[in-house]
């Protein structure tokens, strides 16, 4: 019998927006996923790690490797996001402690994975692109030997009110966003805030229907708690990206290529979109949020969520 899981490495700035550890918990239960480890960016990288880790045992699963990356935001700024907000989930769930996640060794995993099974790694990124482009500038081979790169990454359309022009993820490291469009890897898939942003719920009734799924969802749901502090939404963006792993029909996607601005009065980070013929990027362009919901939920196995009525 053919063995239908998609391996994936999971990237992740995890501990800060809540989206994050709610991708983390879908991917856990997502059947079809071997999820093969999990790397970790920006500020306090090692804390970054034991909060993956502590979702991670919640699931049965201490046979994750999970690797601290880097905590640089770019090589000549200092990081943007230096604290972990989720931290204090630490102190309700089992956990490996930061101090045992060794320094940086996040490259180095990624870079032996990809050697060892090339042609078969989706790289699933859902944060800023320090790591990626790091591997992609250290072994250039890592490039063509991925089978695909998603990314929860830029804003290709007009950007929602108050968001500005720069999405977070790229904005954070706008060096390392360019390094790794300009890197040509077989499949490339950016899922923008421009879309993610139809797939929202109030943070009270995403905490209890993480509640009702249990497990590793428990984890997701005192972390929420802590987003809904100053959050009245949980804005599933990286969720998507990785739900369309497994489901591509969640989101309709145009080829063509991205660009990334460095230098611009609006900023720097900013993606933007040329509708190219047989351009070596794909991105989201629409999505059914009913069925990405669905989706999600479903493979969770929450029982408090009701499906909105179209």
């Amino acid at each position: 019998m053919t063995d239908s899981r998609i391996p994936v490495i999971l990237d992740t700035d995890i501990g800060s927006d809540i989206d994050d550890a709610v991708c983390l918990g879908y991917l856990l239960r997502q059947p079809r996923c071997e999820l093969l480890g999990i790397t970790t960016v920006s500020g306090q990288p090692r804390v970054r790690a034991a909060v993956a880790d502590a979702i991670c045992q919640a699931a049965g699963r201490r046979d994750i490797p999970i690797h601290a990356g880097h905590d640089l935001a770019t090589i000549w700024r200092s990081v943007v996001q230096p604290e972990v907000p989720q931290a204090p989930i630490l102190t309700q769930f089992a956990h490996r402690t930061p101090e045992s996640f060794a320094e940086r060794t996040a490259v180095d995993f990624l870079r032996q994975q990809i050697h060892q099974r090339p042609g078969e790694i989706t790289l699933l990124a859902i944060g800023p692109m320090t790591n990626l482009a790091l591997l992609f500038n250290m072994d250039p081979d890592c490039v063509r030997l991925l089978k695909r790169v998603v990314l929860m990454c830029g804003v290709f359309h007009a950007p929602p009110p108050g968001w500005g022009h720069a999405e977070w993820n790229a904005r954070l490291d706008p060096h390392a966003t360019q390094v790794v469009y300009q890197s040509r890897v077989a499949e490339h898939l950016s899922v923008g805030l421009d879309v993610t942003m139809a797939c929202k719920l109030p943070s009270s009734e995403a905490v209890a229907a993480f509640r009702s799924a249990g497990g590793p969802l428990e984890v997701v749901a005192a972390a929420t708690d802590i987003w809904g502090k100053h959050a009245g939404n949980v804005i599933f963006h990286d969720p998507l990206a990785g739900a369309l792993l497994f489901n591509p029909g969640l989101c309709t996607t145009e080829p063509g290529l991205v660009n990334v601005e460095l230098a611009s009065t609006r900023g720097t980070g900013i993606t933007w979109f040329d509708r190219a013929v047989d351009g070596p990027h794909r991105i989201a362009i629409s999505v059914n949020p009913d069925a990405f919901f669905a989706e999600y939920f479903g493979v969770v196995g929450a029982t408090a969520f009701t499906p909105r009525k179209s």
